[in-house]
């Protein structure tokens, strides 16, 4: 895997470049051609927290992870780790046959084991691109970016939905007209 690493107000040293190339280099057991994909990696500073956000996205489906630490190396085990959890965790969803397509990019046979005051201003605006998808690769995709909802476009009926976790863990539609 490639890395495109950066730092905001942190400078990249080369000790925590190796790192994270080394604990994020693991993950390339998981995918067919890890030669082929670069892992987006920023690292920022907010009060005490480091927080290590990484992005890896694959032809069809994007992993995501972010954590904060006070210890710098504890935020990159932590990312690592709740990537790796991802992968593992929908290893299932990602085997179904209809899912097949999506994932060629993975290798799916392995054994499975201070609150800040609120605001009422838009902090970020996303541009997504939607693609045609089913209910079942729209959760996948949601689960894999560890978001709690999704907005996709439904394969079969053309609406745009929003998929989102319920508080039971369990899954809930919005459809549009």
């Amino acid at each position: 895997m490639k890395f495109n690493i950066r730092g905001k107000k942190v400078e990249v040293t080369e000790p925590i470049r190796t790192y994270i190339e080394t604990k994020l280099g693991k993950l390339d057991k998981y995918f067919e051609n890890p030669e082929e994909l670069t892992a987006n990696v920023v690292i920022r500073i907010r009060g005490a927290e480091q927080i290590i956000e990484v992005t890896i996205p694959a032809k069809k489906v994007i992993l995501r992870g972010e954590e904060s630490h006070k210890d710098l190396y504890a935020a990159i085990d932590l990312v690592s780790e709740k990537i790796e959890r991802q992968i593992r965790k929908n290893k299932t969803r990602m085997h179904h046959k209809n899912n097949r397509a999506n994932i060629a990019d993975f290798i799916v046979d392995f054994d499975i084991q201070p609150e800040e005051e609120e605001t009422e201003t838009i902090v970020k605006r996303k541009q997504i691109e939607m693609k045609p998808m089913s209910e079942e690769e729209a959760i996948l995709q949601m689960n894999l970016l560890g978001h709690e909802f999704f907005v996709f476009t439904e394969m079969h009926s053309g609406a745009t939905c929003v998929l989102y976790r319920r508080k039971d863990n369990s899954y809930g539609i919005i459809e549009t007209n």
